[in-house]
């Protein structure tokens, strides 16, 4: 089992940066893919960005492609680079894990505890 914790969230205007950390601890957290979820109120989870173990692979939903960049360091840490922040990105951000390459929120098993990113216009 891995355990995530996200940090970084916050409150920031429109147009600017915010940038969302990922650490991973637990005997199994090496080959793991992650990603960035979110959720707004009253809406479902949605994928924002996902990385593969080795960091060669990159998946971006399509609103927020050339804004936002994820990338891992070698301790395993998982970030999240978000430029040019609209209102519409304010949400729980939630950083996943899993063993497979997948897009699909249902498939990740390890889930951080979520940070909120406000984005006041």
């Amino acid at each position: 089992q891995v355990q995530l914790v996200e940090s970084g969230g916050g409150l920031v205007q429109a147009g600017g940066s915010l940038k969302l950390s990922c650490s991973a601890s637990g005997s199994t957290f090496s080959r793991l893919s992650r990603g960035w979820f979110r959720q707004a109120p009253g809406k479902e989870r949605e994928i924002v960005a996902a990385i593969s173990w080795t960091g060669a692979t990159t998946y971006y939903r399509d609103s927020v492609k050339g804004r936002f960049t994820i990338s891992r360091d070698s301790k395993n840490t998982v970030y999240l680079q978000m430029n040019n922040l609209k209102p519409e990105d304010t949400a729980v951000y939630y950083c996943a894990a899993v063993k497979v390459w997948t897009t699909a929120w249902e498939e990740y098993d390890s889930w951080g505890q979520g940070t909120q990113v406000t984005v006041s216009s």
